[in-house]
């Protein structure tokens, strides 16, 4: 049962998942790359509802809010973007879903957490970087990922001292933004995966990625600098950096590694399998 649009519709697993396929990953992907997305999608889900119902959504057991659970397209408007490699699409991403019917990533015989992101800064971080919780299969590891093999890989985003200052107090009303900006960000902690784990804006402390959230940076993984009244950050990498990296995904498949192999890879000390619930 999947909030969709507004209303819960019931549909099987497989139809959910083509779903959320059209809507979270390139179909222009390698095959295997979209096979590991399939069974990291199905593994999310399954772990989902192994929780219960949630306030969010009791009748359901997920929603196309990505905030809370995945991204959900209908065929039709995946086919409007797609154009004339729609059916193509179509089909490839429905042969992702069919070959690896039932797979699930599994810890200690359970449905793993398993999140996913778009790209990395060299490696992925670990869960306790960015939440609150360590998961033993949440764990740094290496990712692919180079500036020629993918989009807007480097990025920067400049806000000046007045702008920086409104959306920080905007999220956290006690910080202490009075003086000279110089001084407003300091302490950032970096993680051995070279991610900002912490770092003190206006007297309270922050993860890495709440400031990436804050300030909507394409990624926890940055530097920052101040002059002339403004702050720039120079950020690598999209998304939160834990779990499997989407096109980190799709240079392993190209390099001749199967969907299970990169859900191994990412996703540590887990086996893929059948879950019966």
């Amino acid at each position: 049962r999947v909030l969709h649009g507004g209303a819960v519709e019931e549909m099987t697993m497989d139809e959910y998942l083509l779903g959320v396929l059209r809507a979270e990953m390139p179909a222009s992907f390698e095959l295997e790359a979209l096979k590991a997305q399939a069974v990291a999608a199905r593994t999310y889900t399954l772990h989902k509802m192994a929780q219960g119902a949630i306030a969010r959504h009791p009748d359901a057991d997920a929603c196309d809010d990505i905030t809370c659970c995945k991204a959900y397209e209908t065929a039709e408007d995946a086919a409007s973007g797609w154009g004339a490699g729609a059916l193509y699409y179509e089909e490839k991403l429905a042969r992702a879903v069919s070959e690896t019917d039932g797979e699930v990533i599994l810890y200690d015989g359970a449905p793993i957490l398993a999140v996913f992101f778009s790209s990395a800064d060299g490696s992925t971080q670990g869960a306790g970087d960015v939440w609150m919780n360590d998961l033993p299969y949440l764990q740094k590891v290496d990712s692919p990922e180079t500036e020629e093999l993918v989009p807007n890989y480097y990025s920067v985003a400049t806000f000046t001292a007045a702008e920086f200052k409104s959306l920080i107090l905007a999220a956290k009303p006690d910080a202490d933004l009075s003086g000279s900006p110089e001084g407003w960000i300091r302490d950032i902690v970096r993680n051995d995966s070279d991610y900002v784990a912490s770092v003190t804006v206006g007297g309270v402390k922050l993860r890495g990625n709440d400031l990436r959230t804050i300030l909507s940076l394409r990624s926890p993984s940055f530097t920052v600098e101040y002059k002339d009244n403004a702050f720039t950050f120079h950020v690598t990498g999209y998304g939160h950096g834990v779990g499997m990296s989407q096109y980190g995904a799709n240079i392993l498949a190209k390099q001749g590694l199967s969907a299970e192999e990169i859900v191994q890879h990412y996703f540590s000390n887990t086996t893929v399998g059948y879950y019966d619930g």
